[in-house]
């Protein structure tokens, strides 16, 4: 079977249709490399929120033991165990708050090549705002060049994601043993009182 002659107009369409779909997948693939960057920029929104709620209810709670702390400790049946409940307690409370500061705290990473969407680097590594420009636009044309400098982002916001979602995790873990010891020695407590009266 022979394969049919195309006519001028039929190849026209094909190069068009060919085209038309290179540059539908091309802006498919650009939509797809900044939703990875914002759902990666929507994780560390999440980790912060995360640790900013961690602090409030440490807040509330150093104010609720803070009004009752002389009440425990003044009393003359409060033992080493007590004592050494709450000397856990605040070290477990202290590594928590710290982990979740930690969270907040700007991580930037550096060791990598330069990258145009990098504020550090824009300002830092492409000259003057003409040349960073130029460098930008020419770049912008490159689609190879782009989406690597894209991927390479989404690496880097995911690293420092990872970092902090780290912190949370170690905050909440601190402040599950916490919560855990501060019952413990709330329960010793109340039966201590009660066995004495």
């Amino acid at each position: 079977m022979e394969n049919p002659k195309l006519n001028k107009e039929d190849k026209e369409e094909i190069i068009k249709a060919i085209t038309e779909g290179e540059k539908f997948h091309t802006e498919e693939l650009v939509d797809h490399y900044w939703g990875s960057i914002n759902y990666v920029f929507s994780l560390i929104k999440a980790s912060e929120i995360k640790a900013g709620l961690i602090l409030s209810f440490y807040g509330i709670l150093l104010n609720v033991i803070y009004q009752n702390v002389a009440f425990v400790l003044t009393d003359e049946g409060t033992g080493m165990v007590l004592i050494g409940l709450l000397a856990i307690w605040v070290i477990c409370t202290i590594i928590s708050i710290y982990n979740s500061i930690r969270c907040f705290i700007p991580k930037i990473e550096g060791n990598y090549d330069k990258n145009i969407f990098f504020f550090g680097d824009i300002i830092s590594k492409f000259g003057t705002i003409r040349e960073f420009s130029r460098t930008f636009y020419e770049i912008s044309l490159k689609e190879v060049e782009l989406f690597d400098q894209l991927g390479q982002q989404i690496y880097i916001i995911a690293k420092i994601s990872a970092f902090k979602f780290k912190c949370v995790n170690l905050a909440i873990r601190y402040l599950a043993i916490g919560l855990l010891v501060l019952l413990v020695a709330g329960i010793y407590f109340a039966v201590f009182k009660f066995l004495i009266q």
